[in-house]
This record gives structure tokens, sequence and C-alpha cells, in this order.
């Protein structure tokens, strides 16, 4: 059944590339704060080295997760088969949020496909991989990805993303500043 690991191994890396959607758990540190898992589709995620990943982070209707990293730095991924073999794989760690503009995302940047809409990377560090069974995960097939969010963002272009991401991705629902928010208020727009 269930196996803890330190670090993602090689089968490991070959499960998680074969998914075509992964979760992102976070929380804020308030016990009656929010709680948030997110769905992440396309090609975003990323490999580093057995204790390193990222994902290039879309443009959505919360910033939830660079909330909580900002504040506490935990993060989860979580990748089911939903086809093939059962299993779930777990990927617990520290993260942070990259903004573009920055050195950092000019040395991470380029490992990425930069769909319209991209607004951050999140990159953590992985200290625990757990796997366990899956045994009640259902089938489901894939039919692709959706194209939704890649037209909606080229449509809203630049100027429109940035006022997007003051009115909407500036702090959580909780109220906690995300980094894109900081990053506004320390440039005066």
């Amino acid at each position: 059944m269930g196996k803890v690991f330190s670090s993602i191994l090689p089968s490991h890396e070959e499960f998680i590339k074969k998914q075509r959607i992964f979760f992102v758990g976070s929380a804020p540190l308030s016990e009656d704060g929010h709680v948030n898992i997110s769905p992440k589709g396309h090609d975003v995620l990323r490999i580093f080295s057995p204790t390193e990943v990222a994902y290039l982070d879309l443009t959505g209707s919360g910033n939830e997760t660079s909330a909580h990293l900002k504040e506490n730095g935990r993060i989860t991924f979580m990748f089911a088969a939903f086809e093939g073999p059962p299993m779930i794989l777990r990927l617990y760690g520290e993260g942070k949020v990259i903004l573009p503009g920055t050195t950092e995302w000019d040395n991470i940047a380029g490992h990425f496909d930069l769909f319209p809409g991209a607004r951050q990377i999140i990159f953590a560090k992985i200290e625990t991989v757990k796997t366990s069974c899956g045994f009640s995960v259902p089938f489901y097939s894939y039919d692709g990805e959706r194209d939704t969010l890649q037209k909606w963002a080229a449509h809203k272009g630049e100027q429109g993303l940035a006022d997007y991401h003051k009115e909407k991705n500036s702090t959580s629902m909780d109220g906690i500043v995300t980094p894109i928010g900081e990053a506004i208020a320390n440039s005066g727009s």
C-alpha cells in the first residue's frame, strides 16, 4: 500500500510525466482560513532534480497558492492515475513564487512553453514523496486540453491581464497579499 520516500525516484518521475492533470494543495496558517486545492492541466510541470519541481502558473480567478506560499511555504502536489495501473503520488514540500521580471524568472522560464496568461512560476523543494494505492480512483479517458484560458488571455492582452491580476490576483480570499499584489504595491501601480 502506501510508501514514503525522501525524494522523487525515476519510477515516480516516469509516473508524473504520464499524468495529464495534477492538483496543488496549500493552506494559510490561520485555522479559519481556507484550504485550497487547484487542478492544473497542460504541460506546465517540470522536474529539475529528485527534490525540486516547478510549474508554470497560469492566470486564474484566484491566487490562493501564491498567497499561502508567501505566508508559510507549505505545498502539496497530488497525481492520480486515471488510466493504467492504480496509484496516487503526493509530493510534500516548501514552495515559493517566482514572478516575471526577476532574475529567477529569467533563469527558469526557458524550461517552459510560456502560454498566454502565464503569471508566475511556483517552485518547490520536495521533502517527502508518498505513494498510495489509488484502488478506488475511477478510470477516465483523456480527450485533449481546453484552449479556453489561452484564448481568454490572448484576447485580454498584456494590459488587460495586468489589470486583471491587480483586481483578482493581488490578495487571497482570506485577505493575504500575494507576491503579485506586493509587486503591484511596490511599483506604485
